[in-house]
């Protein structure tokens, strides 16, 4: 609606018309038009009053929508927006589970609606366990609704003297109430599943409905619940009739997760039966069977049971062809997690074996799978890394400087179920998947590692096979992990260098057979060669003065230089050194060099003579192939420049400067020092130094590779007594060339 539509609704009250039917206001009588006139002045000062307001409205950000005013203005300009105290409020009653049920059962979707399932379940296990009841039945309905029934004593729902209120109100409609508080004070539930009163009470309150009935004391109670609140008359809410089951006890709860608090609902049938059969292999000698309606009133029914709890799983887990038989160890300890805590009763026991073809771990607390480990996970970590490293040094199974397993050459055969229980526990939240037990932890270490050395002396020739699958894994994984790094810098070697290096300049072509590399000296020499190369197969890497000598210093220093790094980088072909030193650069592979010819482009004096040594002797110490099959070259720069009238000589030796001068005898002729590199004319470098039809090129390959080395060694490396006795002999054949200047 427009701001003048909305006006005339508040000014003329809707469709009224000021002017009558036909709109005109000729036929009105006068004493109405004079009434219409001082209605309209004021109607107009409205008017403008409402738009001023609407205008500052939408300059301070504010949307416009139905323009108010009277007192409905005054209440809108006088609404609170302060955050005081009474902005403070709390919820009650179901409202704390139903508009937070991540803080119970982890997440608002099907993985939530799962962990409800387990809440119930849960219940049901605690009193098998504790020997009431050996079977646990749940369905699974076409509505989406779950039952699940046990064989247990019976929840006790009538009323609590000692709390004054009745129990199933404690149950079901209390957080935080329930009877597995006193557990480590030998209460009734020794090592529960149940902790902190909070799993009936939070699915019910995240319920549709809810239905539980109960057999115990020879009676059969009845509740219904319906989105958090129980249904029934005051007083009258649980319904108690004589039993009809006889001696039999029992707890049935059917519920139906409320979709106005969980995004789905549909929870799958593999859920079930992969909950079921865990809690039967830690739960020896209890069945659960699931049962799975298929259609109205027709149901699969699948029973899981092991009687030997882990120990069966395991050897189903591992098959026929394993390392080792599998074996099971167990033990009971008391202690704390902290000097000022009270003692509390753990009970370890642990089914393993090893195998070349089967991987599988799991720990299991109190019944719990912990799905994130924990505390038991880190013991087993530590407890079997620990012993079997010894037996390997003991037994002198590594080699010369090999390095010591770690836990995935471990993990990688070994088929292990821990299974353990404490009558304190510390789950790191109501999901249950994870435990923080320092004393778990510090007892369970002691235990495997005490049973894994006595295990190994028993059973000499099974130790002997842990250890030869466990090296196998731990080489394995080196290798593969040396392979990959090679590949990722192979991968990562193909990526545009120019954005990796900088101050390198490219070239446009990609054929390897015609690619040169120009290692030039400085950013004046860049300049220069970069504005008389050839762009199309013609590349630059400028160098920073004087590299380090690579002779003289260890590899360490070397690949801390990082004009020595970049510079293999461009080349790409890798380096000739054991991988540990060269982490960032791959293993040498000359399929991978980028350049058909490296060429070492410096000045024509002392400097870029030492220069020229200094990258020629990186090369031959880091990559040495590159030498000995001909891809490196030195680009010979003219020393002198000749003019004679129009025409110009350049001159690589004395010698020839004067031939060409001896040639021009009687003419008159100007004879010129060459300048360095970044002082050269881009028609004058391209002509004497990067033209291939006109340039100089000397390829570095010796003829006798043993006496290269000693000449690099004698002049570059860490023989001093050598090098100088070398000057002694030889240096007063240099005299001329000594820059004393």
């Amino acid at each position: 609606m427009t701001l003048w539509n909305t006006c005339r609704r508040i000014l003329f009250g809707g469709k009224r018309r000021l002017f009558g039917e036909s709109g005109r206001d000729g036929n009105l009588p006068r004493k109405h038009l004079l009434l219409w006139r001082k209605r309209a002045i004021i109607y107009h000062k409205l008017y403008c009053e409402i738009l001023c307001h609407a205008l500052r409205r939408a300059a301070a950000g504010v949307k416009f929508g139905k323009m108010i005013c009277g007192t409905e203005r005054h209440m809108a300009e006088n609404k609170k927006t302060d955050y005081g105290n009474e902005s403070i409020s709390s919820l009650q009653g179901a409202d704390r589970v139903r508009k937070r049920p991540g803080v119970i059962f982890g997440s608002d979707g099907l993985d939530g609606c799962e962990h409800a399932v387990f809440e119930i379940l849960s219940n049901s296990i605690d009193e098998a366990r504790e020997g009431h009841g050996r079977l646990i039945t749940v369905t699974r309905y076409l509505d989406h609704s779950v039952e699940v029934e046990d064989q247990g004593r019976g929840c006790p729902l009538d009323y609590n003297p000692k709390e004054k209120r009745w129990n199933w109100e404690l149950v079901y409609c209390e957080l935080y109430a329930g009877g597995k508080y006193e557990n480590n004070g030998g209460d009734n539930y020794e090592y529960s599943l149940g902790l902190n009163g909070l799993g009936a009470c939070a699915t019910q309150y995240a319920s549709r409905f809810m239905d539980v009935t109960v057999w115990r004391d020879g009676n059969k109670y009845s509740l219904h619940f319906e989105r958090g609140e129980v249904v029934g008359k005051k007083g009258k809410e649980l319904q108690i009739e004589p039993t009809d089951r006889g001696k039999k006890t029992g707890t049935l709860t059917r519920w139906l997760p409320d979709l106005d608090v969980f995004t789905d609902i549909d929870i799958p049938a593999d859920y079930f039966t992969d909950v079921m059969k865990r809690q039967a292999v830690v739960n020896a000698g209890v069945t659960f069977r699931f049962r799975n309606e298929t259609a109205p009133g027709r149901f699969e029914t699948q029973d899981f049971a092991y009687e030997n709890g882990i120990v069966d799983y395991v050897a189903e887990l591992a098959g026929e062809e394993t390392l080792t038989t599998p074996v099971f160890w167990e033990t009971e300890r008391r202690g704390r997690d902290r000097d000022d805590k009270d003692d509390y009763k753990v009970k370890l026991s642990v089914a393993c074996c090893f195998s070349n073809r089967v991987q599988r771990i799991e720990h299991y607390h109190n019944s719990s799978w912990l799905e994130h480990g924990g505390s038991p996970e880190r013991a087993t970590k530590s407890a079997f890394v620990s012993a079997i490293d010894a037996y390997l040094k003991t037994n002198n199974k590594y080699q010369k400087n090999e390095s010591k397993i770690i836990w995935q050459d471990i993990e990688d055969c070994l088929v292990l179920v821990s299974n353990n229980f404490s009558t304190v526990t510390s789950y790191e939240n109501q999901t249950k998947k994870s435990i923080t037990n320092r004393f778990v932890q510090e007892a369970m270490t002691e235990f495997l590692k005490s049973r894994l050395e006595v295990y190994f002396i028993e059973n000499r020739t099974d130790a002997e096979k842990i250890a030869a699958q466990v090296l196998v894994n731990k080489r394995s994984r080196e290798s593969a992990e040396k392979q990959r790094i090679t590949v990722k810098k192979k991968l990562q070697g193909s990526i545009d260098i120019s954005n990796r290096v900088q101050k390198f300049v490219d070239c446009r072509t990609r054929d390897v057979s015609r690619r040169e590399i120009y290692i030039v000296e400085g950013d004046s020499a860049l300049g220069s060669v970069k504005l008389s190369r050839d762009a199309e197969f013609q590349g630059i890497m400028p160098v920073r003065g004087k590299i380090l000598n690579c002779l003289k210093a260890d590899y360490p220093r070397i690949f801390k230089s990082e004009i020595i790094t970049d510079l293999l980088k461009v080349l790409g072909c890798g380096v000739e050194v054991p991988g540990k030193y060269a982490k960032d650069l791959s293993a040498f592979d000359l399929n991978n060099l980028r350049w058909n010819k490296v060429v070492i482009c410096t000045d024509a004096d002392v400097d870029g003579y030492q220069i020229r040594t200094l990258i020629l002797t990186m090369i031959y110490r880091l990559c040495p192939t590159l030498i000995q099959e001909g891809y490196v070259y030195i680009a010979e720069t003219p020393l002198f420049e000749i003019t004679c009238g129009e025409k110009t000589w350049f001159a690589y030796t004395d010698k020839e400067k004067n031939d060409i001068v001896a040639s021009l005898a009687g003419k008159k002729l100007k004879v010129d020092r060459s300048k360095g590199l970044g002082e050269n004319d881009p028609e004058m470098m391209w002509l004497t130094t990067m033209n291939p039809e006109t340039r100089r090129l000397i390829r570095v390959q010796p003829e006798d590779m043993e006496r290269t080395a000693q000449v690099f060694d004698l002049l570059l490396g860490d023989d001093l007594a050598g090098r100088k006795s070398h000057i002694a002999e030889n240096g007063y054949k240099y005299l001329e060339m000594i820059d004393v200047s």
